[in-house]
């Protein structure tokens, strides 16, 4: 939520940016009455920051020829916002970036003053995020700073990746363009020899990587955003309806978070949606209830999870040792 500390520091930065600015123009920009900007100016002014007004037709509000902001100016907020980004980052990509994350915050905790300092801590106490992997990163930390290698240098790698259900790994040869985290795992996008065409691939699933001595050079009508856009390792594609009898109700209502839609019915019973990557994901989902849940929707789903449900209970009909 933006104060007035931090409207200040965004008034300067936006006449730094663009001087004889007016007053109304500011004031819509900041979300302000021209009052309250006419306010400001004389607060800036009483701080010593070099503003003054130009009359006239093209004239406005602006800063004496030559100020600039001194660096690292930040509001609490900017400086939690700098310190838990970083942070995550740390968390994301592991090792690749944890030497420069834990730098860039020694650097942060040196300039800030008491103010930004107590705001950081408050929240870093506060404010948790966990469980930003399905596994432990370090697993694939050194696949992954051989591709962060590769795609900055644009050097060709050789995987020998096992896909999904594959029983055999294969050898490909990839241009790898972008390293992508999603859905708690990390993927190298990039175009793949063997198949002629861009591919993902699961750093987790790649068995043995070495660097090429090939360059390669992205094509200029690769759009990142079109094609994550339509790859369905990254999408939400499968959309599911799960009914709650009134008994397991609770169930649904205790974890609302999993759902998309929450449909609380008549009879006390729940129907819930969600959107999940793809069906054996959702199988899991579903099966983790066990018989609180039922699928509703998608068909290929229930044929699934009746499937899996009988494997399991052939699985567990004698009581012997594995």
């Amino acid at each position: 939520m933006a104060n007035t500390a931090t409207r200040l520091i965004t008034l300067i930065m936006l006449l730094q940016r663009q001087p004889n600015q007016t007053a109304a123009q500011l004031a819509q920009t900041l979300d302000v009455s021209v009052r309250t900007v006419q306010r400001y100016m004389t607060m800036l002014d009483e701080m010593g920051i070099p503003i003054y007004a130009e009359r006239g037709p093209y004239g406005g509000y602006a800063l004496v020829r030559g100020y600039k902001m001194p660096p690292l100016v930040f509001t609490p907020e900017e400086a939690v916002a700098v310190y838990l980004g970083t942070s995550f980052l740390e968390q994301v990509w592991g090792r690749l970036y944890q030497e420069a994350a834990r730098g860039a915050l020694a650097k942060l905790d040196n300039v800030l003053p008491d103010e930004q300092r107590r705001e950081v801590a408050w929240a870093s106490q506060t404010l948790l995020a966990i469980g930003m992997h399905q596994a432990d990163p370090s697993r694939v930390a050194p696949h992954l700073e051989k591709l962060w290698e590769a795609a900055h240098e644009r050097r060709r790698v050789r995987l020998l990746y096992r896909g999904r259900n594959q029983p055999e790994p294969l050898s490909r040869d990839v241009d790898p363009y972008v390293l992508v985290h999603g859905w708690g795992r990390q993927y190298c996008l990039g175009y793949c020899h063997l198949r002629r065409d861009i591919r993902s691939f699961r750093l987790d699933r790649i068995l043995q990587l070495d660097l090429l001595e090939q360059t390669f050079e992205i094509p200029a009508d690769f759009d990142l955003e079109a094609y994550v856009a339509e790859e369905p390792y990254f999408q939400r594609r499968i959309q599911v309806r799960l009914y709650f009898a009134p008994e397991a109700a609770l169930q649904a209502l205790d974890n609302q978070s999993q759902w998309d839609t929450v449909e609380e019915q008549p009879d006390g019973s729940i129907i819930v949606t969600l959107a999940i990557p793809d069906v054996e994901a959702a199988a899991g989902i579903v099966m983790s209830y066990g018989y609180l849940a039922e699928v509703v929707e998608p068909e290929e789903l229930r044929v699934l999870v009746r499937e899996r449900a009988a494997a399991l209970a052939a699985r567990h009909a004698s009581t012997g040792q594995p």
